[in-house]
């Protein structure tokens, strides 16, 4: 049902472009509404997403009578009087629980994805304009945030993966609470860059904090130069698991036909050795230190696994792979594998990275954010 509620309101936003009914902001079609459908109670209370299920139930049989009255003559006074009826007692839910505030940009996305390039090219930008407020961290535990009447939101909280990224950026582009416009400062582009550094930020100090990825952190696209395939940038490979390889590569760290594999952090025109498709662009290093909480110059030996869907799963320092490297489940899965923990003693992981590929597809990340399927 959210993604129905999220095709139909994306393509009803087409639908507007294109007869110009709808205007455009910042070269995408503005959202002309002041509300939008939204499912983030229903996540929370399934009797809400019951209840619209009904009410739509009852307006479907209601129009179905209406079709059938113009179709059945003799009976059509009845027909009519009875999907008029259906329609005037459809017990609809509160408006408040099905619905969200909304802005004109509120169903825009980067033009850049989630890249590399723009991460690095934020946290530029989240230096020279944001730490002074927000901090390092983004907690926003500094002298001159603590000194304002407001104080300023914990970015490395829920914040960034609650709200839609065209909510974020409107709130950047046109200030919100104490937080100034910065509209007349940052470009477009630079607008995205920053959202994207503060959610790659956000999971470096997430791990940092907890060991894990507290939320789900998308792999970024890195340009990509290859021996042998046709590859130019990761993002072609969606559909596909990703596997990336910090450093040289080493006897057992070749390829694997279940997998993609990046060299990441070679020196450039070095051979890439056993591992066809290296990204020695120093962008691509510099935005998994970041994601990942670490010093460019402590990632040597790391390897990071991204599933089919373009989620980052796991992270191994060396050494075998096991189910332990996970750093990104469901919440069902990590009670599950608490309750297996307790009940028995875990034995090896014989499997291997085998046994891993099998838990990252018997959990995939099904993710929410702002009400919407990601």
């Amino acid at each position: 049902m959210l993604r129905a509620m999220q095709v139909t309101q994306q393509a009803g936003l087409q639908l507007l472009a294109w007869l110009h009914l709808a205007g455009e902001v910042d070269g995408q079609p503005a959202w002309p509404f002041a509300l939008r459908l939204s499912g983030e109670v229903m996540l929370i209370d399934r009797s809400v997403a019951r209840a619209l299920l009904a009410a739509l139930g009852y307006t479907a049989a209601a129009l179905l009578l209406a079709l059938l009255a113009l179709l059945w003559r003799r009976a059509r006074v009845p027909l009519c009087a009875l999907a008029t009826a259906l329609l005037l007692l459809t017990p609809w839910p509160d408006a408040g629980l099905v619905t969200a505030p909304a802005h004109p940009t509120s169903f825009h996305v980067s033009p850049a994805a989630f890249s590399a390039a723009s991460i690095v090219r934020g946290e530029r930008i989240y230096q020279r304009q944001c730490i002074a407020c927000h901090g390092a961290d983004g907690k926003g535990n500094t002298p001159q945030a603590l000194a304002l009447p407001v104080a300023p939101p914990n970015l490395s909280s829920g914040l960034l993966w609650r709200r839609q990224d065209g909510d974020i950026y409107w709130s950047l582009r046109h200030g919100k609470g104490g937080m100034p416009a910065f509209a007349d400062k940052l470009d477009v582009a630079d607008s995205w860059a920053l959202i994207d550094y503060m959610k790659a930020n956000a999971a470096g100090v997430g791990i940092a904090d907890t060991g894990t990825w507290p939320r789900p952190v998308a792999l970024p696209d890195m340009p990509l130069a290859c021996l042998h395939s046709g590859a130019a940038h990761t993002g072609q490979w969606r559909g596909q698991r990703v596997r990336l390889v910090v450093g040289r590569d080493g006897p057992g760290q070749g390829e694997d036909p279940r997998l993609q594999s990046v060299l990441l952090g070679a020196p450039a025109g070095e051979a890439v050795g056993a591992i066809d498709c290296a990204s020695t662009n120093a962008d691509s290093l510099r935005a998994i230190a970041i994601i990942t909480g670490t010093a460019p110059d402590k990632l040597a030996g790391t390897e990071l696994l991204a599933d089919r869907d373009g989620w980052l799963r796991a992270r191994s320092s060396g050494g075998a792979w096991s189910q332990a490297d996970m750093l990104c489940r469901s919440p069902l899965a990590s009670g599950a594998a608490a309750a297996d923990s307790t009940a028995a003693p875990s034995a090896p992981d014989a499997g291997g990275l085998g046994s891993l590929i099998a838990a990252m597809d018997a959990d995939p990340v099904r993710f929410i954010k702002g009400g919407f399927v990601h």
